[in-house]
This record gives C-alpha cells, structure tokens and sequence, in this order.
C-alpha cells in the first residue's frame, strides 16, 4: 500500500482509511498476504516453517516476510483454489514442484541478477525517482507487464496525474485481466472521483477474483451505501468482519452496521 494516498471516508461518521491504493511490492508480512489472499496466518507459518514458500525471518519474533517470487507463488495457490483445490491439496502440490525444483537446482548452479521490475521495486520503496524509468524497462522486456503497470499508476497517483494513473492501471488489466490490485487501485480511483457504479464494478471484479481479499469488502460497503443499496452493504460489512474478526476498529465496524440497520441514507453523508 502506498502511505502518500489515504481517503476519508464518513459512513456515516469519519472512518478510519481502509481504502489505500496498493501497489505490488518486494516484501509483505504475513498479515498482508492474509488479507490479499484469504489464507489464514497458521497456514501461512506452516507452510513457511516447512519450506513450502520461503519467508525471511524478522528478528527473534518468530515472523517472515515474502519477497515478490512468494508473492508469484501465492498467487498461483490463489489458482488452485480457484479450480477447485482443498488446502491439503494444494499443499501436496506446492510440495512436490519444491521437490522438482530442488532436484533441478542441485545440478546447476545458479547466478541471479535483479530483473528490470525487481529492480524497480526496490528504488520505488525506497522513493526513488528512477523507479519509474525501470518500470518502463520492465514493460519493454516483457519482465512483469501487469505488476509494472500497477506500480506505474500508483506513481502517478503520488505525483497528482490521475489521467496517467487511469491509463496506467488500466494497462495493467489489459496485459492481466485478473490482475487484483489493479481491479481494487481502479475501484479506489473511481470512488475518489465520484463514480460510484464503476468503483463498484471494479470491487465486485477483484472480490470475485479473489473471494477472500478482506479489505474489497470494506470499501465495497462504502459503494454499496452510496448506491442505496443497504442489503448489499449489510452483506459486505459482515463478509468483512468474517474475514477479520480480530481487527483492532471491528466495533466501529459493528456501529456502520447498526448505523445501517437503523436505516441512515447515503445522501445524509
């Protein structure tokens, strides 16, 4: 996510910002990979602490952190999922490509360099200007074509172009059309700019891409509201807290949704 661009919401009163753009990054926590893909910390730890997916130690707190070749391979759990795959079996498979890989790995040494877009990442968390110009390297390769041009509109955002962030993120869809932070960062452009049936189509379309992505749920029910529509905002809200019963403002939570049983409209706002 990009700490530069927060909205404030009131739904019905001032709600924390659970609506930040995101941005692919080079490292998440296990919180983050919760929330994006709707796997439970437990699972995440587990399959960490096997050496199923490779997380990187933070200190002595027993936590990791993944870099963005986990983040791939997350996403390609997410695809198993999607066709149908229980999480036992997706385990079974991940570990028997580790096994393939390990096999292939002990005959060769290998010798890696950052690629254009992994190299982008790094100087955009570090707030360095050039990452743009590898961003655009990484498009021109071919290296990560959907990812590059999601970042690429979150700097575009960061410097007020909300017409090359359009463009940018758009892009980004027409290279991956199943691309979620790019679905979410339009929704958040186009609720920004008022435009509430395309910020709710955009939502609906990450949600249903990924079904347990916590945070599409929270901002839908600020769409849903907009719209009118209580039943669906109701919904949206409780799918929330289903998916994050220990967040920290999951009373304030609980007053949006007395706020709405109470039947409060959107044009009181």
């Amino acid at each position: 996510m990009t700490e530069k661009i927060r909205k404030v919401l009131s739904f019905p009163s001032p709600v924390p910002a659970k609506a930040d753009y995101q941005r692919v990054k080079s490292s998440y926590s296990v919180r983050e990979i919760k929330q994006l893909f709707g796997l439970s910390e437990r699972t995440v730890r587990r399959w960490t602490e096997a050496g199923i997916i490779h997380g990187t130690p933070i200190g002595e707190s027993g936590d990791f952190t993944y870099d963005f070749q986990a983040l791939t391979l997350f996403r390609r759990v997410r695809e198993m999922r999607t066709q149908g795959l229980t999480i036992k079996q997706i385990e079974a498979e991940l570990q028997g490509q580790l096994s393939l890989f390990r096999a292939e790995v002990s005959q060769v040494q290998v010798a890696r360099l950052l690629t254009p877009f992994e190299e982008a990442l790094l100087l955009h968390e570090q707030g360095d200007d050039k990452a743009a110009e590898f961003y655009l390297e990484a498009i021109n390769s071919g290296d990560n074509i959907a990812e590059a041009y999601c970042n690429l509109g979150i700097i575009e955002l960061d410097s007020g172009n909300m017409t090359g962030a359009l463009d940018s993120f758009t892009q980004s869809l027409k290279n991956d059309p199943r691309h979620v932070e790019a679905h979410y960062n339009l929704a958040n452009l186009y609720y920004d700019a008022g435009d509430f049936p395309l910020a709710r189509l955009h939502y609906e379309a990450a949600a249903q891409i990924e079904p347990n992505f916590s945070l599409v749920y929270y901002n839908l029910a600020l769409v849903y509201h907009r719209l009118n529509n209580v039943a669906a905002a109701t919904q949206s809200l409780n799918k929330y807290k289903e998916l994050e019963p220990s967040d920290e403002e999951i009373e304030l939570v609980d007053q949006l949704l007395k706020a709405l049983a109470n039947g409060r409209p959107a044009n009181s706002l």
